[in-house]
């Protein structure tokens, strides 16, 4: 996979955000996939934990800045509880009896960059079913519960690259002064 394929293939809200996460710390790339979006952030300097419960397609990258970890991440116990990262990226995935654990594991200062299918998705198509549907300001309600900083959301309709409903946030935690340089325009 090529550096150009790999950006064109992140999503836009991360490559948007990706440059405001702290350097030295680990990223999370929760419900990794095909690693679209630990393979992007790995070339762009920064260290990736790539979870799934099937990971082979991220550990064929063989990229030496992310590390591979296969789990259940739908476990009643929280496998990564205890964990600090820098950032939490979360990309076409929603599992709500964790959702409230994901601030908990951001080190001061770091960044959840989350975005997945929104309630009116099922007019489009899959995912239909309302346990994997984000509801109006879900997003918005997780950060003001967990007292993130909102950097940015969206709640919209989207027909690239198909038609669907999508809710998105960039948050962060703790202070949001000096996370944002003056030439980010988002």
């Amino acid at each position: 996979m090529s550096t150009h394929d790999t950006i064109l293939k992140a999503s836009p809200w991360l490559r948007r955000f990706a440059p405001l996460i702290v350097k030295d710390g680990l990223v999370l790339d929760l419900a990794c996939g095909t690693g679209r979006h630990a393979y992007y952030l790995a070339q762009l300097g920064y260290r990736v934990l790539a979870v799934d419960q099937d990971i082979s397609a991220v550990m064929a990258l063989n990229d030496p800045a992310i590390e591979c970890e296969q789990m259940d991440i739908e476990l009643d116990v929280w496998p990564l509880l205890g964990k600090l990262f820098s950032a939490i990226v979360v990309s076409n995935y929603l599992y709500r009896p964790h959702l409230d654990q994901l601030p908990n594991m951001l080190a001061k200062g770091g960044l959840l960059i989350y975005e997945t299918f929104a309630n009116g998705n099922a007019e489009f198509g899959k995912p239909s079913n309302p346990n994997f549907l984000l509801k109006p300001g879900e997003l918005l309600a997780l950060a003001a519960r967990h007292d993130l900083k909102v950097i940015a959301y969206e709640d919209i309709y989207q027909d690239q690259p198909k038609p669907a409903m999508i809710q998105r946030l960039c948050a962060v935690k703790g202070d949001i002064k000096g996370r944002i340089p003056l030439q980010f325009h988002g």
